[in-house]
C-alpha cells in the first residue's frame, strides 16, 4: 500500500522528542581552521594537505531550478544536527527532494559544540562532496553523524568508505581543514540571517519558526508550493 504524505510525515515526527531550540554553541571564542592530528589506523595513510580545495562548492539535492529553496544549517558536532539527519530529513528527503520539488541545500554553522572537531568533520564531508557528488556528501555525512562523539581518523575514513569514496582524502581534508575557509564564510552568511543555533532551516529565506520536526518543515514547504 502506498503511504501517504501524511502518513510519512507522521513516521517523522513520532521518531524522539524534538527541541525548538536545537544547540546553541560550546562558548568558543572563534573558529579554528588549522585542522586536527589524525590517527590513520588500520588504512595507514600519508595525508597531504589538498593543494586546490574548492572553496564555492554547495552540497545540493533535488531540483537545482526549483522555485522552493530550503537551506539547512548544520553543525556536526550538534547532537541535534544528527537526531535531525537520521529522524526527520529522511521524511524530507522521500516526500520532496525525490519527487524534485524543492532544491536543498546544506550550509556549515559550526558553532562549534566541540572546538576540536566541527570544522575538519565539515571539511572532510565537502571534499568528499566536490570529488564524488552531492549523493556521497550527504551520505557521508550520516556516516559521520552516527559516530559523533567519537571522531578521529577511522571514523572519518570509515564515513568515506560508506559514501564510497577515498578514505585517506578525507582524512587529508579534516587534517588540513582543507574547506575551513567554506565553513566560516558559510558561518557569516548564516549570521547575516539571524542563525544563532543548529539546525536552523529555511524555506525561500524564511525560517521554520517550529524547530526542525519534518511535519514542521513539510509544512513550511506546502505553503511555498
Amino acid at each position: 500500500m502506498e503511504r501517504t504524505r501524511r502518513s510519512l510525515l507522521a513516521a517523522g515526527a513520532t521518531v524522539g522528542a524534538v527541541g525548538v531550540v536545537g544547540c546553541l554553541g560550546g562558548g568558543g571564542t572563534g573558529l579554528d581552521l588549522s585542522g586536527v592530528e589524525l590517527d590513520t589506523g588500520e588504512y595507514d595513510c600519508d595525508l597531504e594537505e589538498p593543494s586546490d580545495p574548492d572553496l564555492d562548492y554547495r552540497p545540493t539535492l533535488g531540483d537545482t531550478e526549483s522555485d522552493v529553496v530550503v537551506q539547512v544549517f548544520e553543525d556536526f558536532t550538534c547532537g541535534h544536527c544528527a537526531r535531525y539527519t537520521a529522524n526527520h530529513f529522511p521524511t524530507i528527503r522521500e516526500e520532496y527532494i525525490g519527487p524534485g520539488e524543492i532544491r536543498y541545500e546544506h550550509w556549515d554553522f559550526p558553532l562549534p559544540v566541540n572546538e576540536r572537531w566541527a570544522v575538519p568533520v565539515a571539511s572532510a564531508a565537502r571534499g568528499v562532496g566536490v570529488r564524488h557528488g552531492d549523493e556521497a556528501f550527504f551520505e557521508f555525512a550520516s556516516a559521520a553523524y552516527e559516530s559523533q562523539g567519537n571522531y578521529g581518523g577511522e571514523a572519518i575514513a570509515a564515513a568515506a568508505d560508506t559514501a564510497g569514496a577515498d578514505p585517506c582524502a578525507a582524512m587529508s581534508d579534516a587534517r588540513f581543514a582543507a574547506h575551513g575557509e567554506a565553513s566560516a564564510d558559510d558561518k557569516s552568511e548564516g549570521e547575516s540571517m539571524g542563525v544563532s543555533g543548529t539546525p536552523t532551516i529555511f524555506v525561500n529565506g524564511s525560517p521554520v519558526e517550529e524547530g526542525y520536526a519534518a511535519e514542521s518543515i513539510a509544512a513550511a514547504i506546502d505553503a511555498e508550493l
